[in-house]
């Protein structure tokens, strides 16, 4: 395929941000138009460096707002790449309504926009999530999907209503659903980059319960090149799992991020009562995508280490973000843990 515009709505999130970094790295033929509500995780910095990048335009606007995404997809745009997503469980359980409106209403409304202007390809970036835990082996792309939080119930209703559209009416739609992914640029109300920032700051790291939840885990970029190649090579219709190949226990996770900010155990780390419905385990099985081409790059124990190089070298990033709503939200979630 050979876009001239891509819309990348999310733009301005963390795997979203990867996304436009990369793709107007690496493709000199590409024009890209972010549309971004600007949440709390939508961050202006995080394409800092590709804002006077005469290919980039920015258009603030939410994707349930039916006016703004018409005239968003009806600007010369060849491909639709949908980031935007409120994506965080620990939140979802706090406001689940939000997820519903974002996730659901919002896909919508993105999927009648693409109907309405003729489309050529729309990719609905997706997780793992929605196909609840998985006790053994690794989840394939046809597995029934069972969402166990109002997060990922609300991406596996995005989900469906794409391949509704695909059945019903034939538009050109494609899924991804990625792995727990990390790296620079990650807003830290999330595992590593929560933790990272915290030891740095001299804090605790709120562990779940026993530790032993097993995530596999995705590089940003690996995550957002696999997307650009389903875009651009996938079949129209189809899913494909993006899986990091690299699971781990959230205690090996912690104890990986401890040797590296140079802390102990003792002095960093509180376990704190569950997550209520806390899936135990994903898995993702990614021959799919492999098949048509993609695979990760970057190995685990090097992107952690640059991961936590990024936060160390960057507190001018992530230490405004840790205050006002983020110290809101924090204590709201672990104060009573």
């Amino acid at each position: 395929m050979a876009h001239r515009r891509w819309l990348v709505t999310g733009g301005l999130g963390f795997i979203g941000s990867s996304f436009v970094r990369l793709v107007l790295a690496e493709r000199a033929d590409l024009a890209i138009t972010v549309l971004d509500a600007l949440t709390y995780a939508g961050n202006p910095a995080n394409l800092a460096e590709v804002a006077a990048d005469p290919r980039y335009r920015f258009v603030k606007g939410d994707i349930a707002d039916a006016k703004a995404v018409d005239a968003a997809v009806g600007d010369g745009v060849d491909a639709v790449v949908n980031f935007a997503a409120e994506s965080h469980v620990d939140r979802s359980i706090l406001d689940p309504e939000a997820f519903i409106r974002t996730d659901v209403m919002g896909t919508h409304v993105l999927l009648e926009a693409v109907r309405r202007h003729g489309i050529a390809r729309f990719l609905q970036v997706s997780t793992d999530e929605v196909y609840g835990d998985v006790e053994q082996g690794a989840s394939v792309e046809d597995d029934p999907i069972r969402p166990r939080s109002p997060y990922a119930a609300s991406k596996a209703g995005g989900d469906l209503q794409v391949l509704a559209y695909f059945a019903t009416f034939g538009t050109p739609i494609l899924i991804t659903r990625g792995s727990n992914t990390y790296g620079p640029y990650q807003y830290p109300e999330k595992l590593v980059p929560l933790f990272v920032t915290n030891l740095l700051e001299g804090e605790t790291v709120p562990v779940y319960g026993d530790g032993g939840q097993i995530r596999d885990w995705l590089y940003v970029d690996d995550h957002a090149r696999g997307i650009a190649h389903v875009l651009e090579h996938g079949t129209p219709g189809e899913v494909y799992n993006l899986g990091g190949g690299n699971s781990r226990t959230n205690l090996e996770i912690t104890h990986e991020l401890l040797r590296l900010t140079g802390r102990t155990w003792d002095e960093s780390v509180r376990h704190v009562t569950d997550r209520p419905g806390h899936d135990r385990r994903y898995a993702l099985d990614s021959a799919k995508a492999r098949t048509l081409g993609w695979t990760p790059r970057v190995d685990f124990a090097a992107g952690l280490a640059d991961t936590v190089a990024w936060y160390r070298a960057r507190e001018d990033w992530w230490r405004p973000i840790k205050s006002g709503e983020f110290r809101d939200y924090y204590r709201r979630q672990y104060a009573l843990r």
